[in-house]
């Protein structure tokens, strides 16, 4: 039998206002992130490029994004996913060029898409010109820009890297050099003036081609205590991200000065924005990173980390709302990434997870702020099982073995039900990381035909999130009662709620108006109220 609830809302109740119009664009933009090796090969040569990706902008113009952020296409060492970069004003060769890339940015445009880029501040390969240069000479203005020790029997401290053991590397000459990511990642040392100065030449580089601004990798990074003192505990970031017990090497305080550095130079060019990379505990303390002289933006990952549970999801929207609503900023929500399982295998995996994402999402685009959806989230794709023995991720070999990595949310994008999935052109070579067997059933061609499908859900909430003014922006108010999750969102006079059950059972959801778009056929509607089964959401409009 389903429970009937009380109708949502009280005068208790908190919300946060972020205003539509007038606004700029990426207030309330829906941002696509494409991990461009694995979207669209355009050559042949089983690794996705510039000129796959510019062949597919008639997909996501079609699908109702607003823009698309791309994973980095630097020349790379090739360590990390293209995260250890060797010239931040070039295109890698396997991606095209710089010509190509000032074309895929003119044919965004056109369709009415902005393109933003990946830029990664806090460490660079080792292979880039300076730590080449440090190498062979400690004494050289290079060695300056890198944090390196004098030869020791033991690290200068007990910094350890995300990837997993120490964070320190010697040099062949016996110098310590800090990577807290892999020892191909060089950490960058922004007490050098020079760094500042190069970095602020490549936003230029980028900004006048074009592009509508950056994501910014570890942006709570950069600057490291200056004493190179111990952290006060081990490394174990919490659920959220890095605490107290890292407090020597993140989050120090000189960081938001570059960002104000680097906000001034987004003003001298119009409409263009940052997007910080902010993997902190303290969700106050992410918020601080855009306030308004800083970044535009910087992502709230609370429920990309959270279970599937009322409290947590509705605890992730609400201090959402309420910490970057104190720095009159919009939040910019994830539920997926090129970091994290995907989503349907975080929520159970199956029909249950499908079920579940399916909710998430409509939960995550009723939201007010910028939602950012990860390339192939649309089709509900699984974290694919990937062998071992073709793994590229540095986790997986930093580790040992013991953890999985991250290339199973990394595999190609499956645009056809053909044995290659319209990855790559016929008769092309082996993709980059091989297609799971089955994939084809997630093809985009095969899901633009089906009306139930995610893709096709995904499409009509985007179109309904563009048309009315509450979905996305307004007054929002978030409340539970047992298992059910309602976000009330007000513009004006219209009114929609999202209502997402997250129980077991099918539950009675009191409604004055009437369904907008669900997440399930199941969902039915008699007066007064909406009958809405488990692991499942409804945008419900009054007007």
């Amino acid at each position: 039998m389903a429970r009937r609830l009380a109708a949502a809302g009280s005068p208790t109740d908190r919300s946060v206002a972020i205003e539509r119009s007038p606004s700029p664009w990426w207030q309330t933009a829906v941002v696509y992130q494409v991990y461009l090796r694995s979207f669209a090969d355009g050559n042949g040569d089983g690794v996705g490029d510039l000129a796959g990706l510019r062949s597919r902008l008639p997909y996501l113009a079609w699908l109702g994004v607003d823009a698309l952020w791309i994973n980095p296409h630097y020349p790379s060492g090739g360590a990390d996913g293209g995260y250890d970069i060797v010239d931040y004003r070039a295109v890698d060769p396997e991606y095209g060029d710089v010509g190509d890339l000032e074309d895929l940015v003119a044919d965004a445009r056109r369709l009415g898409l902005r393109v933003v880029l990946d830029v990664v501040p806090n460490h660079t390969s080792d292979r880039h010109r300076w730590f080449q240069a440090a190498l062979a000479d400690a004494d050289s203005p290079e060695a300056a820009r890198y944090h390196f020790a004098p030869p020791s029997d033991e690290p200068p401290n007990n910094w350890q890297s995300l990837f997993g053991g120490p964070a320190w590397s010697r040099t062949p000459d016996g110098r310590w050099y800090l990577h807290l990511f892999a020892p191909e990642q060089p950490d960058l040392n922004w007490r050098d003036p020079a760094v500042a100065a190069d970095f602020e030449q490549t936003l230029r580089f980028w900004l006048d081609r074009g592009v509508s601004g950056f994501r910014v990798d570890v942006a709570y990074g950069l600057f490291k205590d200056a004493g190179l003192r111990d952290n006060p505990g081990s490394y174990s970031p919490t659920l959220f991200g890095h605490g107290p017990e890292q407090a020597m090497t993140w989050n120090q305080p000189e960081v938001h000065d570059v960002w104000r550095q680097w906000r001034a130079i987004c003003d001298e060019y119009p409409d263009t924005m940052l997007v910080g990379e902010v993997c902190l505990a303290d969700l106050e303390q992410v918020a601080l990173y855009s306030r308004p002289d800083e970044m535009h933006q910087s992502f709230s990952f609370r429920l990309l980390k959270s279970p599937w549970d009322t409290a947590a999801f509705a605890d992730g929207v609400q201090s959402a709302l309420d910490a970057f609503g104190r720095v009159g900023a919009p939040v910019s929500w994830v539920l997926g990434n090129h970091d994290k399982d995907r989503q349907v295998t975080r929520f159970g995996g199956g029909a249950l997870g499908t079920a579940r994402a399916r909710a998430a999402a409509l939960l995550m685009l009723a939201l007010p702020g910028s939602p950012y959806v990860y390339a192939g989230d649309e089709l509900g794709l699984p974290q694919a099982t990937v062998p071992d023995e073709v793994k590229r991720d540095p986790i997986f070999f930093r580790s040992g073995g013991a953890r999985a990595g991250r290339d199973g949310c990394r595999v190609p994008m499956p645009w056809n039900d053909t044995p290659g999935v319209g990855f790559s052109p016929e008769e092309s070579a082996d993709p980059w990381l091989p297609v799971p067997s089955g994939w084809d059933r997630y093809a985009v061609s095969r899901q633009a035909r089906d009306g139930g499908s995610v893709l096709t859900l995904y499409r009509r909430a985007l179109a309904l999130r563009a048309a009315h003014p509450a979905l996305g922006s307004g007054q929002a108010t978030v409340c539970t009662q047992d298992d059910v999750l309602t976000v009330t969102c007000v513009s004006g006079a219209e009114t929609v709620r999202c209502v997402l059950n997250m129980g077991s059972g099918t539950v009675l959801v009191g409604s004055p108006g009437s369904v907008l778009l669900a997440s399930t056929t199941r969902v039915r509607q008699s007066a007064g109220s909406v009958a809405l089964p488990a692991d499942s959401a409804v945008w419900l409009v009054e007007s």
